[in-house]
C-alpha cells in the first residue's frame, strides 16, 4: 500500500523493499512508476484503473478483471491460511527509514472484531431502508483510512470518497449528503472548529466524530462542539503495527483530554523507561502494546523485529504515556524520533540521508516544528563545509524536489554543530531545547 503522490525517488526505495509482483494504480501515477522501474532495471504488469488511453505496455484493469475467458483452475492448488500477508502498509516504526508491516489476514480480522463493538463503534449497521453515511476523506492506503474501508465493508455504510482533501468540496459533501459519522485526523478537526467559512449548518448531520493519528488539542475539541453539541467527539490512538486504532474513547465519553480504553483482546502496559517494569496509574513510562491484532513483524527486518518486540510478545510504540484510575489512556511524549506532518509519518533520517548527499552541507540534523496547520513540520539544522555558502532555498529545493509533499523541509537554519552523544546519535531534543 503506496502513496499515490510519492516521487520517483520514495517509489524506487519502497518497491526495492519488498518482492512486488505487480503494481495496481491509476494514469496520475504512471510516469512516476515508469521512472521507477526503468531506475531498477525492473520490467512489472502495471495495471490501472482509468478507463479512457492509457500508456502502452500497461494493462487496463477492467479488462483484467472481467475477463471471463480465464484459467482460474490454477487457483484450487493454491494453499491459503490466516497467517498469510493481507497488506503491507508502511511505518518507520520508532526510528529509522520506512518499513513494511506484515499483516495478515488473522491480525485484521482480530482488529474488527476488537473494534466492532457497540460501545465504541456509533456507526449503525444498514438495513433494508437505512444506511449510515460517512465521508471517505483520508487516505486508503493510510492504515486509518483502511480501517474505515473494513469498517464499510463489515457494517454495509455508504461511504463518499473525496479524492483529496478540498475544503470547499468536503464542506459540500458533508452537507450534500447528510453526513452523520466522520474518522478524521487533527488538521481536519482544527479547520472545522476555527475556520470562519465553517458554521454549525455545515456539522448539522454529524452524530459522531472519532479523532487519530497524532494528537489534539482538549481545546480544539471544544471549539468544534461549540458549533454542535450533539456530536459524540472521541480521540483514539493506534500505530500501523497494530493494525490501526487501539484505544479509542466510548461513546458516552466526555474526557478530551485522553484518547481513551484500550479495545477487546488488546493489552496496554506503561513500561519504567529505565527498568521495563510495568508502572502504576499516573506514572509515565513507555506504552507497549499486546494482542492477536498486532502485525507479524516488518518483512525481511529481522534486526527492526528484534528492537520493537520484547521476548514475551510487547510491541514497544515508542510513545510515552499514562492511564488514570479510570484506565483512561494519555499520550504525553513520544521517545520516538518521526514527525507527524497531517498524521502520516516522516522520519528525519530519510531526510538526512537526502540533505547529507548536497555537496556543500558537511552534517545535518531534521527535527519536527510545531505547524499550526499540519501539526508538525520537518526543519532542517545544517552545518555547512568549511568556507561555503549556502542559500536555504538552494536546499530546500534539493530536497523538497525529491520527496512527496508532507515530507517536505519547512524551514532551514545552519548551526556550527550538530550534538550528538558519545556513540553518534543526533540529540534531538537538545536541538529542540536550544534552536526551537
Amino acid at each position: 500500500m503506496l502513496n499515490p503522490a510519492y516521487s520517483t525517488h520514495d517509489l524506487q526505495r519502497h518497491l526495492e523493499m519488498i518482492k512486488c509482483k505487480a503494481i495496481v494504480s491509476s494514469k496520475l501515477s504512471y510516469p512516476n512508476i515508469a521512472q521507477a522501474l526503468n531506475s531498477m532495471q525492473k520490467k512489472l504488469p502495471v495495471i490501472l484503473i482509468d478507463n479512457d488511453e492509457l500508456p502502452e505496455t500497461t494493462i487496463r484493469f477492467s479488462e483484467f478483471a472481467n475477463d471471463l475467458n480465464v484459467d482460474v483452475d490454477c487457483l484450487k492448488a493454491v494453499k491459503r491460511s490466516a497467517k498469510d500477508v493481507a497488506i503491507m502498509p508502511f511505518s518507520s516504526g520508532t526510528t529509522g527509514f520506512p518499513k513494511a508491516v506484515v499483516c495478515t489476514h488473522k491480525s485484521i480480522v482480530a482488529f474488527n472484531k476488537a473494534t466492532l463493538d457497540p460501545n465504541v463503534i456509533p456507526v449503525e449497521e444498514a438495513t433494508a431502508k437505512y444506511q449510515s453515511v460517512m465521508p471517505g476523506v483520508l487516505p486508503f492506503f493510510h492504515i486509518f483510512g483502511f480501517n474505515v474501508l473494513m469498517l464499510n465493508l463489515c457494517l454495509g455504510g455508504k461511504l463518499v470518497t473525496i479524492s483529496q482533501f478540498k475544503p470547499e468540496v468536503f464542506l459540500e459533501t458533508l452537507v450534500r449528503h447528510r453526513a452523520q459519522h466522520m474518522y478524521a485526523v487533527p488538521p481536519m478537526i482544527i479547520f472545522l472548529a476555527k475556520h470562519p467559512a465553517v458554521t454549525p449548518a455545515h456539522l448539522q448531520s454529524l452524530k459522531g466524530i472519532a479523532c487519530g493519528a497524532a494528537s489534539l488539542a482538549e481545546s480544539d475539541v471544544e471549539a468544534l462542539l461549540k458549533k454542535n453539541r450533539n456530536i459524540r467527539f472521541r480521540q483514539g490512538y493506534g500505530l500501523t503495527e497494530t493494525n490501526g486504532g487501539i484505544v479509542i474513547g466510548r461513546n458516552d465519553d466526555t474526557n478530551y483530554a485522553s484518547v481513551g480504553h484500550p479495545v477487546g483482546s488488546c493489552q496496554i502496559k506503561i513500561s519504567d523507561l529505565k527498568t521495563q517494569e510495568a508502572l502504576g496509574p499516573g506514572q509515565e513510562g513507555e506504552i507497549l502494546v499486546r494482542g492477536p491484532l498486532l502485525m507479524s513483524g516488518y518483512y525481511e527486518n529481522e534486526e527492526a523485529n528484534k528492537e520493537v518486540f520484547t521476548s514475551d510478545g510487547w510491541l514497544k510504540t515508542g510513545d510515552i504515556g499514562k492511564y488514570d484510575e479510570n484506565k483512561y489512556l494519555y499520550i504525553t511524549d513520544r521517545l520516538k524520533e518521526l514527525i507527524k506532518v497531517k498524521g502520516f509519518q516522516v522520519a528525519p533520517a530519510e531526510l538526512e540521508t537526502i540533505l547529507r548527499t548536497h555537496p556543500k552541507v558537511l552534517d545535518c540534523a531534521i527535527v519536527g516544528i510545531k505547524d499550526p496547520i499540519s501539526g508538525e513540520a520537518p526543519k532542517a539544522f545544517v552545518v555547512p563545509q568549511a568556507k561555503q555558502t549556502i542559500d536555504p532555498k538552494e536546499l530546500l529545493e534539493y530536497v523538497n524536489t525529491q520527496v512527496v509533499a508532507f515530507k517536505k523541509i519547512k524551514e532551514v537554519q545552519f548551526v556550527t554543530e550538530i550534538p550528538k552523544n558519545p556513540a553518534g546519535k543526533v540529540l534531538r531534543r537538545v536541538i529542540k531545547e536550544k534552536y526551537c
